[in-house]
């Protein structure tokens, strides 16, 4: 066994309960006094900053980070000379302090409300004329992640399902992604585990923190594997379906990945033995699509607003993005029936 792992620098809170002291300390510890707090809803985080020394409240946000918005959240930012961004949200909010923390090297304490996990890696993306952009930087990793599952128990039902499902494929791709290792596999069969107990219990009962808490366990532990692993295919797609036609982000991951786990499973029997386990499965595309139709997911990309004729225009993106070591060899032929499958909310073969 020959392998190197790094661990990302960061900090990691799970406050239960008490978010708002939690972030109070973490800005304290930054030795921060000029905050630049960022959040899609102002009202929602409020009781979050009460003892933070909030400079300004920026709230213009956009799915997949348009280059825009990026500009006017960094001139933000130099107008009221901040020292620090903490932002509460999901993955678009965190991504918005990435691209400030991109380019000004201001640290970030961020406060999830999702299950996205973009607050545990250093991952940045930005859409400019319809193509998403992503790359590593370690200026954009949060210095400090505070999580308390009381502060997604209003989190609405289908957003929390899509969001739990982007953390299972943030697992499903740390499996086989580009620069994945023994470590990332541990991690994402044990996120499995958590998100596949914990999503069951946020459907029925929204409002008990016991299920949103094992959620937003597996979401860290997938979102640690996949800051490790890298990208895989699935993720690929995704980025390119988002960057060009705009769709939904975690819905769009929940559509295409039980695509992914088809093309791709049969090719690595033994990693698909260890998530069928953490699925409780016979394999692990039958036990994402058990998980799917308990949860009552998004099907298709249709429903999700992709236009029939779209697909052939993602088939070359998504072949100039697809990482050369996937398990299964990536073809045109293979990505477009695998998106027309998608398209039309088929299960895979």
């Amino acid at each position: 066994m020959r392998f190197v792992h790094d661990w990302l620098p960061q900090r990691v809170v799970f406050a239960g309960g008490g978010a708002a002291e939690a972030v109070a300390e973490e800005v304290r510890r930054l030795g921060a006094s000029r905050v630049m707090a960022i959040a899609s809803d102002g009202t929602r985080a409020e009781p979050v900053l009460t003892d933070v020394p909030v400079e300004v409240l920026h709230t213009d946000i956009a799915m997949h980070v348009p280059v825009e918005v990026a500009e006017r959240a960094r001139s933000v930012a130099a107008d009221h000379d901040v020292d620090a961004l903490v932002c509460v949200g999901g993955g678009s909010t965190t991504g918005l302090a990435k691209a400030v923390a991109l380019t000004t090297g201001l640290p970030i304490v961020a406060v999830p409300t999702t299950y996205a996990g973009s607050e545990a890696t250093d991952v940045w993306g930005l859409t400019e004329h319809g193509r998403k952009t992503t790359g590593s930087d370690p200026r954009v990793l949060p210095r400090a992640i505070v999580y308390d599952a009381g502060l997604m128990l209003t989190l609405p039902v289908p957003t929390s399902v899509a969001s739990g499902l982007n953390a299972v494929a943030h697992c499903v791709d740390s499996m086989w992604a580009p620069r994945s290792d023994p470590v990332d596999r541990a991690l994402a069969v044990e996120g499995i585990r958590a998100l596949t107990s914990g999503l069951p219990l946020v459907v029925e009962e929204p409002m008990e923190p016991g299920g949103r808490e094992q959620t937003v366990y597996g979401a860290y532990l997938a979102a640690v594997a996949f800051a490790s692993a890298g990208s895989g295919l699935h993720h690929k797609i995704c980025h390119v379906l988002g960057g060009m036609f705009g769709l939904p982000h975690a819905e769009t991951h929940a559509v295409v990945l039980p695509h992914v786990l088809g093309l791709n499973a049969p090719a690595v029997p033994d990693l698909d033995r260890r998530m069928a386990e953490a699925f409780g499965a016979d394999s692990a595309l039958a036990g994402l699509l058990t998980l799917k139709a308990e949860l009552g997911a998004p099907r298709s990309l249709r429903e999700l607003g992709l236009a029939e004729d779209d697909v052939p225009q993602a088939v070359r993106p998504i072949l100039d993005a697809a990482p050369p070591d996937n398990p299964t060899t990536v073809t045109a032929e293979k990505i477009e029936r695998l998106l027309r499958a998608a398209w039309e909310g088929k299960d895979p073969a």
